[in-house]
């Protein structure tokens, strides 16, 4: 095992903490720590993170369950379209890209350029929106009931997005669920660790259909190193407050979107 295994293994715990303290992120972390640390194929990486963010949020979500922190109707309306989604995306339209999408002069804009390119500019348009829901949106306990058609159809573009990019969605289903429904942050987080275990799960058995060279050993280390985040990020979650979460979370993932972009575009590519 060389150092950057090593850290890419640190780094795996804090995939963890981000499900454990807001729910979502996972993706957002392990995509990245995949592709650029322990140097992961960008396609077999997505599929991996299904798999880690998956079993994560699973532990996570029960232990939010435990705590009555998890709205199980939204879960059914929400994860129910975003499941089906998400495995036909996986199982159908990832593979269906082709290798090489388009060439300009010594560039090739690649498939998983593409992907990458496309998982950073969602992550930037969700922060956006997240941080300013922050600044002028407050929490309300009641339900808005005539969004839930609202919800349903979100829950089916977010697991086609969701699928693409090999995230769980976490980081757009919590918007989501704040914003349609006014649902407190608390029970957003809890709630959104369910849809994202279920369809995240669902999804990866879409990558097993066309991939037989999965690194087993790779895999579940990642994801034991992630389930021991979720036991800190869920007790980091109790001393935090909903609003501070949703602002940090908001810049992290700002951050991480311009940074994957410049890397794609920008840096040079051996």
């Amino acid at each position: 095992m060389d150092i950057f295994e090593i850290v890419g293994y640190i780094l795996a715990v804090l995939v963890g903490i981000s499900l454990g303290l807001i729910g979502s992120g996972g993706s957002i972390l392990s995509v990245p720590i995949l592709v650029y640390i322990m140097g992961v194929n960008p396609i077999f990486a997505t599929a991996y993170s299904l798999f880690i963010v998956g079993s994560s949020a699973l532990v996570g979500g029960i232990k939010k369950a435990i705590n009555k922190e998890v709205d199980f109707k939204t879960v059914a309306l929400f994860g129910i379209p975003s499941i089906f989604a998400v495995f036909l995306t996986r199982s159908y339209l990832v593979p269906n890209i082709p290798e090489v999408i388009f060439s300009l002069e010594s560039f090739q804009f690649t498939k998983s350029i593409a992907v990458m390119v496309f998982f950073a500019i969602i992550m930037i348009l969700s922060a956006l929106k997240m941080m300013h829901s922050s600044a002028t949106e407050k929490e309300h306990t009641k339900v808005i009931k005539n969004k839930y058609l609202k919800i349903t159809l979100q829950g089916l573009m977010i697991g086609v997005v969701a699928g693409t990019v090999g995230a769980g969605g976490g980081f757009l289903i919590i918007p989501a669920l704040v914003l349609l429904i006014r649902m407190p942050m608390k029970i957003a987080i809890g709630t959104s660790l369910f849809i994202v275990a279920v369809q995240s799960l669902i999804g990866f058995t879409g990558d097993l259909l066309h991939n037989s060279s999965m690194d087993w050993n790779l895999l579940l280390l990642f994801t034991l190193c992630s389930i021991i985040g979720i036991f800190i990020g869920n007790y980091l979650s109790k001393k935090i407050s909903g609003d501070k979460l949703k602002v940090g979370f908001g810049w992290f993932v700002l951050v991480m979107g311009v940074y994957i972009i410049v890397k794609e575009l920008f840096w040079d590519r051996k």
